[in-house]
């Protein structure tokens, strides 16, 4: 198998400078470069043209302009949530959504895995089963595709949530690795409380991240309040249970003074009843100060497993529960479901010669 050229989004700055001094360049051309792989919509290496050609052909040579190309575009019926299929130096392929909010932020939803291993009985994501890990350019380009198209009309991608395909836990290097980029003042620039890194509840990598000193946001998957029905949906489960998952939360609060959020999917007469929100503030208690976590209850997206949605009068008596006992909460609807771009909707159809991505 022949080895592709690495995209540019895997180089560090230490190896292009390098690069360029031996080709005879000025290490200034590093930032220019840069500048055009992250703020503005060029799409490959003929249209730097404040670079001298010669050096352009060269870069062309060498590196890979992304390390993602595009398959197919979708839009959802309301214009607002855009999915985009992208394809990788190997074949395998992955989703990424843009999420718009009213002209005032635009959110880009990652994938750090092709496919997923946690197997979540309601996420789509989880039938493909692990494919591979993702490169930490594979994942940053996700944020490069989308940055190309809203530089086109003077708009910036503002926030990111790895809450795509694959456990970004289970990618953890590469996953951090990409946050830097993101939040570097060299590179994307976005501020890191506007990065939000959700994780089913691996539990080491939790306490891993409190001290990379990267005051970003964090998410964990709970969607459960006993260990029993957590674990006959989030396999997980029967690693590191709901108290020790809790527990390593609080750790993480403690350590970064950030607020964590706990993302609960309710599936009709699974996990929706009065008992179950009870259940669960009185865990959030015992684990720490209610204030310092929010509850995002998500009606379950059209998927796997045959789950239905509670009715609404049943959601929000789940968060009204919550809210007297002091911990925030909030009943989000997944935008994109129209195009399978909501919470547990993302799947790739991997057979050979299949273009699509699976609604």
């Amino acid at each position: 198998m022949n080895v592709p050229r690495p995209a540019i989004s895997d180089v560090s700055d230490a190896e292009l400078t390098a690069w360029l001094a031996a080709h005879g360049e000025p290490a200034y051309r590093r930032k220019q470069i840069r500048r055009h792989a992250t703020h503005t919509c060029a799409a490959g290496w003929s249209e730097l043209t404040d670079l001298p050609n010669g050096l352009r052909d060269a870069l062309a040579s060498s590196f890979r302009w992304s390390s993602v190309e595009p398959v197919i575009e979708q839009a959802s019926a309301d214009g607002e949530t855009r999915k985009v299929l992208l394809q990788l130096h190997d074949g395998h392929r992955i989703e990424t959504v843009l999420m718009p909010h009213h002209g005032a932020r635009n959110s880009v939803c990652l994938s750090t895995q092709a496919g997923c291993p946690m197997a979540c009985a309601f996420c789509a994501t989880g039938e493909m089963g692990l494919i591979r890990n993702l490169m930490p350019g594979e994942i940053v380009d996700q944020v490069r595709h989308w940055q190309r198209e809203l530089a086109a009309r003077g708009e910036r991608v503002s926030h990111v949530v790895y809450m795509g395909m694959g456990e970004p836990f289970n990618n953890y290097d590469a996953t951090i690795a990409s946050a830097r980029e993101l939040v570097a003042a060299n590179g994307f620039g976005i501020s890191p409380r506007r990065l939000t890194i959700s994780t089913c509840g691996v539990v080491p990598k939790i306490d891993a991240l409190a001290g990379e000193g990267l005051p970003i946001n964090l998410a964990v998957s709970l969607h459960a309040a006993d260990d029993r029905t957590r674990g006959a949906i989030m396999p997980i489960n029967r690693k590191w249970g709901i108290d020790e998952v809790l527990a390593a939360s609080a750790r993480y609060v403690a350590r970064t003074k950030r607020r964590v959020t706990f993302e609960y999917v309710l599936l009709a007469g699974v996990n929706d009843s009065a008992d179950a929100a009870r259940e669960l503030a009185n865990r959030i208690a015992r684990a720490g100060r209610p204030g310092d976590y929010h509850v995002n209850l998500i009606p379950v997206n059209a998927g796997p497993g045959g789950f239905k949605r509670p009715p609404i009068e049943t959601m929000e008596r789940f968060a009204e529960i919550l809210s007297e006992r002091g911990i925030a909460a909030t009943v989000r609807i997944s935008k994109g479901q129209d195009i399978a771009a909501g919470c547990g909707q993302l799947k790739v159809d991997e057979r050979a010669g299949a273009t699509l991505a699976k609604v």
